[in-house]
């Protein structure tokens, strides 16, 4: 047959990162372009013995279909983890289980966003935000982030000019794809705005848990409760594969949002939801994480110095405290897609900068991943990257 879309599907691109996977299938390629956990510090063994447990005393029921809101049990977890780590009073009723945070910014979507409506986002931003806002056809009003976070003149330029945002949308620990951190005053200032603006801002925080170095800094939530949803996620700390993560929505969108989610699966995948509850009650989730952060911090470390050995000085690059990422910053005459298909040939792969921006001007960005690659992959990994950017200098 013909085939026929609707209008608001039309102008919503494939993920870009999913696409240049494809390419880096190959096994003579070293990959820093996927933002995946590395599969070496699953806990594959905790689970099984946790899908036995719970198979085994729970029978048939843990396979019956559940309440939207998640399993109770886990909502509780979580908000006790609120209360241990940050001294912040979350109520497990105004916790919401999603298919991954992904699904999370898809049911926002839905509730909050017109079309048409500015939509705030960092720049560079999360290229799954970019993607799941796209389909509700925003107009997106990007902020430069820097070293400390959002560039606040910017966004007071922008909230005083008229704009019709109401939602902003950020990643203020270890930022995909940057690694930038919100500095502890750029937090304040910019929930002061939050709340005098009406403003609600969208806080995705995959990383949060993975800092490996520096001082913990408390969410933006804390500070504007009433004007932020904070999303969480177990697919960087415990296993992606279970698509489980949740949001804390204020009291006044936790209706329509669950409405959202029943008009879109009912609830989340309810046996993975107690499975993960009793790996988290049996094991130490901190003693987990503790060996992730190891590992990401000495390899962050080892691709750091080795970009320091052998990139020209011309380039730069972040230095995240923790997460999955470093952002590089090349000469304004190189173009990163260009260098992308250099580096294929020299058998190295990257994710260029330009999707993750919503401005088509700028090229001299890319993103590397040091999650899933050790010391020594990392150290041949950058001189094959160093080759290719020699060769478009």
């Amino acid at each position: 047959m013909q085939p026929f879309f609707s209008q608001r599907f039309e102008k919503v691109e494939p993920s870009f990162i999913r696409e240049i996977l494809k390419v880096t299938t190959r096994p003579d390629i070293i990959s820093f372009a996927g933002g995946l956990p590395n599969p070496n510090l699953f806990p594959v063994k905790a689970i099984e013995q946790a899908c036995q447990q719970v198979l085994s005393e729970q029978g048939a029921a843990a396979l019956q279909y559940a309440t939207t809101e998640g399993y109770a049990p886990l909502r509780q977890y979580i908000a006790e983890r609120y209360q241990t780590r940050w001294g912040m009073q979350v109520n497990p009723d105004h916790i919401l289980i999603t298919s991954g945070s992904q699904q999370a910014l898809d049911l926002l979507g839905k509730v909050l966003i017109d079309e048409g409506q500015d939509l705030i986002i960092e720049e560079p931003g999360y290229l799954g935000a970019i993607q799941a806002f796209s389909v509700y056809q925003p107009e997106f009003r990007p902020i430069t982030l820097g070293e400390e976070g959002l560039d606040l003149a910017a966004l007071d330029a922008l909230l005083e000019s008229g704009t019709t945002a109401r939602l902003l949308y950020g990643v203020p620990n270890f930022q995909n794809p940057s690694g930038v951190s919100y500095s502890r005053a750029n937090r304040a200032a910019l929930a002061e705005r939050l709340i005098r603006h009406n403003l609600l801002m969208v806080e995705d925080d995959p990383y949060g848990e993975l800092r490996f170095e520096g001082e913990a800094i408390d969410p933006v939530a804390k500070l504007a409760p009433e004007n932020t949803v904070l999303l969480g996620s177990f697919s960087k700390t415990v296993v992606p594969g279970f698509r489980l993560g949740w949001m804390v929505v204020p009291a006044w969108l936790h209706q329509k949002v669950t409405i959202a989610k029943q008009a879109t699966d009912l609830h989340s995948n309810a046996f993975s939801q107690q499975v993960l509850h009793r790996f988290l009650t049996t094991h130490s989730l901190d003693a987990h994480l503790e060996k992730i952060k190891a590992v990401y911090g000495r390899q962050r470390a080892a691709m750091e110095a080795a970009l320091a050995r052998h990139c020209p000085p011309s380039v730069r690059w972040t230095r995240p405290e923790g997460g999955m990422f470093l952002w590089l910053t090349l000469p304004e005459s190189v173009c990163a897609m260009e260098l992308f298909q250099v580096a294929i040939a020299e058998k190295v792969a990257f994710v260029p900068g330009a999707p993750f921006y919503v401005r088509p001007d700028i090229k001299n960005t890319l993103r590397l991943s040091f999650s899933c690659v050790d010391e020594a992959t990392i150290e041949e990994g950058v001189q094959r990257l160093a080759r290719a950017l020699r060769k478009m200098l």
